[in-house]
């Protein structure tokens, strides 16, 4: 298997697809450049007819790949940053999230978007948002969070193959990873236990997962078991695993790049608290960006993001092990 990062993975998926079906289009801005790599050289292999740059008009691309999946074809939408999400609103909200129940399921949109997202590059408030929780809240769409290589390429095969509006947000910053390269598709909805651990669940969401298992690494050294979950998937959502896990250690701690208020963790949490709350022997932590956004500036900017050292704390908390205990074992 060779090592790639998971733009050369969403590079390879497209390429793939787009050589697997004909009617698979890829647009948006600068999707002929490839700047961040996940499209690069895909005109030269599709041709100007599949792919194509649009304006720099949010509005203008979502309402361009509703009508164009509405007339057959397979559209994968590069967003760029996921914040520009916010300027294409309305066809992803009133369009893309409706259509199949409004047309009584006559109408399927095949529509995969692709957008880079999160804090730690210094990319300023407008460019550096996880609005997964936005999506999540629509109804009628999928919402994929990939955190490694191996899922980036797997998941977007198949969300393009599908007929459901899906949204697949690409991590800056998540590193390389090895890649199969036979033909495979990731199930959408199934999370991955990266770690069994009897102590403590800690869920993990897309970029998070590097600060999770760093976190759990080190609460190994002292002497406490953490089972890390990685979600992968936000809808549909895999609920068994994470109740399985809590059922197993008691006690769960989520990590979210989203701001606290009205998270995925928060949704989780919920879910957790509502069906297995019998599981549980201390309360629910949620590690996620304070209700603020993100600034420019990157001290500033480290301080606000979830890390390894919030979630051993976190995690200290509610296995009733003081925080003192960590510090003095490496004194």
């Amino acid at each position: 298997m060779a090592i790639k990062s998971i733009f050369q993975a969403v590079n390879d998926a497209l390429v793939e697809e787009m050589t697997r079906d004909p009617r698979v289009i890829v647009i948006g801005e600068d999707v002929e450049l490839g700047i961040s790599g996940d499209t690069k050289n895909l005109l030269e292999k599709g041709g100007r007819q599949r792919v194509r740059n649009t304006p720099i008009c949010e509005s203008t691309i979502t309402g361009l790949a509703v009508g164009a999946a509405a007339a057959g074809y397979k559209v994968v939408v590069h967003m760029m940053y996921a914040n520009f999400i916010y300027t294409g609103f309305d066809a992803i909200a009133n369009q893309m999230a409706k259509l199949r129940l409004m047309t009584g399921g006559q109408l399927n949109l095949p529509i995969t978007v692709l957008a880079v997202y999160g804090g730690g590059g210094s990319r300023g408030a407008q460019h550096s948002d996880s609005p997964h929780p936005l999506l999540m809240n629509l109804g009628g769409l999928n919402v994929l969070v990939p955190a490694t290589p191996r899922d980036a390429k797997g998941l977007l095969k198949t969300a393009i193959r599908g007929d459901t509006p899906t949204f697949f947000f690409e991590a800056i910053g998540g590193g390389s990873g090895e890649v199969p390269e036979n033909d495979y598709t990731t199930p959408l909805g199934c999370a991955e236990v990266i770690s069994p651990g009897s102590d403590v669940t800690i869920v993990t969401i897309g970029s998070t997962r590097r600060a999770a298992v760093q976190a759990a690494e080190t609460l190994t050294s002292n002497g406490i078991s953490a089972e890390v979950v990685d979600i992968r998937s936000l809808v549909p959502l895999d609920h068994r695993t994470v109740l399985h896990s809590v059922e197993k250690t008691g006690r769960l701690v989520i990590v979210d790049e989203a701001r606290q208020r009205c998270s995925a963790a928060s949704e989780i949490a919920a879910m957790v608290a509502e069906v297995g709350f019998g599981a549980l022997r201390a309360p629910i932590r949620r590690v996620a960006v304070p209700n603020v956004a993100l600034p420019y500036a990157p001290n500033a900017e480290s301080l606000l993001l979830p890390t390894a050292e919030r979630i051993v704390r976190a995690a200290l908390e509610i296995t009733s092990v003081r925080a003192t205990r960590l510090h003095e074992s490496h004194a």
